[in-house]
């Protein structure tokens, strides 16, 4: 590493400087370059599809084990309940065979639902959300409704830029 001191020219060395500049128009175009402000970065434009990639790879996971998008899509209106919960077994197996392959997961909070929890004081707002009567200052006493989920491990692939992933799932011909 070297050591450089800073050179501070006094006032007629600066004065001189001025009328060199003045005088040169290629040196003061030199000088302009080394003082102006870079250009601010122009924002690059991505399209929507490259941008949500992991989402949409993700909705194609589950309807490609699952048929979750199938389903969805499917009026099940004029359906018994035996049929939709027929389907409903089939799409639930697929799905989380899709999900255990795409993520370790477990509960945010290890209590049994329908426990009495206390939340401390300075709990994770983004790991616990209060619903009901919820006033004054922590630790608050409640029921577990729901334990949540968070993400251990993601097993997502790296995505190709080549891929468009606005395709969920590929039309299916089956030739004769």
């Amino acid at each position: 590493m070297t050591n450089e001191v800073e050179v501070t020219p006094g006032f007629f060395q600066r004065l001189g400087l001025a009328f060199r500049v003045l005088g040169d128009a290629a040196l003061a175009g030199k000088l302009l370059k080394l003082t102006a402000a870079p250009e601010p970065a122009k924002p690059v434009s991505v399209p929507a599809e490259k941008a949500h990639a992991s989402g949409l790879f993700v909705l194609g996971t589950l309807q490609e084990e699952g048929r979750l998008i199938d389903f969805l899509q499917q009026d099940v209106v004029s359906f018994s309940d035996e049929e939709v919960g027929a389907a409903a077994r089939v799409v639930h197996g697929g799905c989380k065979k899709a999900l255990q392959r795409l993520a370790s997961l477990t509960p945010v909070l290890k209590e049994a639902e329908g426990d009495n929890v206390i939340v401390p004081t300075g709990f994770d707002s983004q790991r616990i959300r209060l619903t009901g009567n919820v006033s004054g200052q922590p630790p608050y006493r409640g029921v577990l409704k729901h334990h949540g989920w968070t993400a251990t491990d993601l097993k997502f692939p790296s995505l190709s830029e080549s891929i468009d992933y606005r395709v969920l799932a590929p039309a299916e011909v089956e030739l004769s």
